[in-house]
């Protein structure tokens, strides 16, 4: 999911700039201890109560903080050197190359019995239960060995950023009329936004009220290499992934330079603390709790098939520590169960629904039946609070942020204009296709540009010489198909060499990353009782990788080490 530039690949294990290590065993007598902050930029603070600590870890001291639901192999590309507008752009805050690889084959050891233990798993697809029964069929996530260096004060900045972003999300969400001119002419070609359009439509003429607005954001940047900008990739407003193994990877990260640090020549203090799902997790029991129902019930909306079950796990079971029980359905068993009471109240198996968290039906595959949107109309009539509701689904597709990046339209829904110049200043080039001289910059110079359709999800994108292609093909054509897409400038991140960590065996290879930073959102009415940022996540991927989803199976998950 993003913008970048990449053309090194790590794929083949013969090639002379790709490395795997297999694992060797060894004996480690050192003790681990747990670093654990609640804020990006506190390094030291521990969990303040023990109740919390035992109820979040009930075997283990050590701090645990979505993926979508697909774990595949590392998509690769062919091998060539990594190209930028300057030329070659290769960084590395550690020289990689000089480490002893008896050193690797420990930290590797260490990292996967590390995984096992606290819970950094996902289900192994060569497994045919794995994703539908827990604990059937467990590998560790892929993740990156080490953590990859980033600007503190560009951390800084995307952590500010995430409660403007928040509070313009609920904003636009209130503007029917906006969502719907802005994709109106997107609703003529794309069956799957229509559908949504529709279910919005019949909730504007019911004058449907959402009197507790959820929101459970991330927001994706990369940091162009050339200009030193952090730029905003999209915004990402229904099922915001890795909450939970995102702040794993933090604390295996610390756990790894507590050991190894001294030798690395790195602090394990510069790694940023991680309380991305303690903090949804709050968010979604103050929803709970505004519901006031004792009896109700968190529904989670799952895929049929999850192999990423325990990253949403960790969300549920921590709502246990609020007395908050969650169940999960698809949404065929929603239909099945599902009924919708006159005053509103959702009740699913005959349970009460105080709040309906989606970790599905951001795809069209979600829906392969008229069952999976009934059933989405269903909870969207009903008087739970959704995450997201259908206003703030919409408001995160991709039309709506090239639309609020057209001079004046920010103004339009935000007051302060220092954060308006904040959200302005990541903005990277945005167009409507029917913007005939940036489509025709694109044509004579398509790496410099990126095509997105209104999909969420890794593998959507199209890159390089088929933004060409389409381009040409569609104004041959002269249809309202080009309505589907935006176009955005190509971000061209730095590119360091990097320990990536799937299925057991650790590969070296040179690749850039993308960061998010989580949200949560809580108004009641005309009263905002929550806006924070709330943790982060660091994806690594293999340079030559267009994609970048980790669920998808182009990246790893990573933290970071700020410098």
């Amino acid at each position: 999911m993003g913008v970048r530039y990449s053309s090194l690949s790590l794929c083949s294990p013969t090639h002379q700039n790709h490395q795997s290590f297999r694992l060797a065993t060894f004996t480690c007598d050192t003790k681990q201890k747990s670093i654990f902050s609640f804020y990006p930029t506190d390094k030291d603070r521990i969990f303040n109560t023990h109740y919390r600590r035992v109820s979040f870890f009930p075997i283990t001291q050590f701090s645990i903080c979505g993926l979508h639901s697909r774990i595949g192999n590392l998509k690769c590309g062919r091998v060539k050197e990594m190209e930028t507008r300057q030329g070659i752009a290769t960084k590395e805050a550690l020289d990689l190359q000089s480490v002893d690889q008896d050193l690797v084959q420990k930290m590797v050891y260490d990292a996967l019995v590390w995984s096992s233990l606290h819970g950094l798993v996902v289900g192994d697809r060569s497994v045919q239960r794995s994703g539908k029964v827990p604990g059937v069929g467990l590998v560790h996530a892929p993740f990156a060995l080490l953590p990859v260096s980033f600007p503190e004060s560009h951390f800084r900045e995307a952590c500010e950023l995430a409660p403007i972003f928040n509070e313009l999300v609920d904003r636009v969400s209130l503007d029917g009329k906006f969502l719907q001119e802005s994709l109106s002419r997107t609703k003529k070609v794309d069956p799957f936004t229509s559908r949504l359009l529709d279910i919005h439509s019949k909730m504007l003429e019911l004058n449907k009220k959402e009197d507790i607005r959820l929101g459970l954001h991330r927001s994706d940047y990369m940091l162009d290499e050339q200009t030193k900008s952090l730029l905003q990739i999209e915004v990402n407003t229904i099922s915001s992934s890795f909450s939970g193994l995102s702040c794993l990877v933090s604390e295996l990260h610390r756990s790894l330079l507590i050991h190894y640090g001294e030798r690395l020549g790195l602090d394990s203090k510069k790694v940023p603390g991680n309380s991305a799902v303690i903090q949804f997790a709050e968010a979604m029991a103050k929803a709970w709790t505004e519901y006031n129902n004792a009896r109700a019930l968190v529904l989670v909306v799952v895929q049929s098939e999850e192999h990423n079950m325990y990253d949403q796990h960790w969300l549920s079971s921590l709502n246990n520590t609020h007395n908050v029980t969650t169940i999960r359905k698809t949404l065929a068993e929603i239909d099945a169960e599902g009924e919708l009471l006159p005053d509103g109240t959702l009740l699913v198996g005959g349970q009460v629904i105080a709040v309906v968290y989606f970790r599905a039906g951001y795809a069209p595959t979600d829906y392969p039946s008229e069952s999976e949107w009934r059933a989405r109309l269903l909870m969207e009539q009903s008087s739970a609070v959704k995450c997201p509701s259908i206003s703030y689904h919409l408001a995160g597709t991709k039309k709506i942020q090239q639309e609020l990046a057209k001079p004046n339209v920010l103004e339009r829904f935000l007051d302060n204009k220092e954060d308006i110049a904040k959200v302005r200043k990541c903005f990277a080039g945005l167009w409507s296709l029917d913007d005939s001289e940036n489509v025709s910059k694109a044509i004579e110079n398509p790496e410099l540009y990126v095509m997105k359709p209104q999909r969420e999800g890794g593998g959507n994108n199209i890159y390089g010489e088929d933004v060409k292609e389409t381009l040409l093909r569609l104004k041959k054509d002269g249809t309202d198909e080009d309505a589907a897409y935006i176009l955005m400038q190509r971000i061209f991140p730095s590119v360091s060499l990097t320990f990536l960590m799937r299925d057991g065996i650790c590969h070296k290879d040179h690749a850039i990353s993308e960061l998010g930073i989580y949200g949560a959102y809580l108004r009641i009415k005309e009263k905002v009782i929550m806006n924070e940022q709330s943790g982060y996540l660091m994806r690594t991927k293999v340079a030559s990788s267009n994609e970048g989803g980790v669920a998808a199976g182009f990246a790893v998950l990573d933290s970071l080490y700020l410098t």
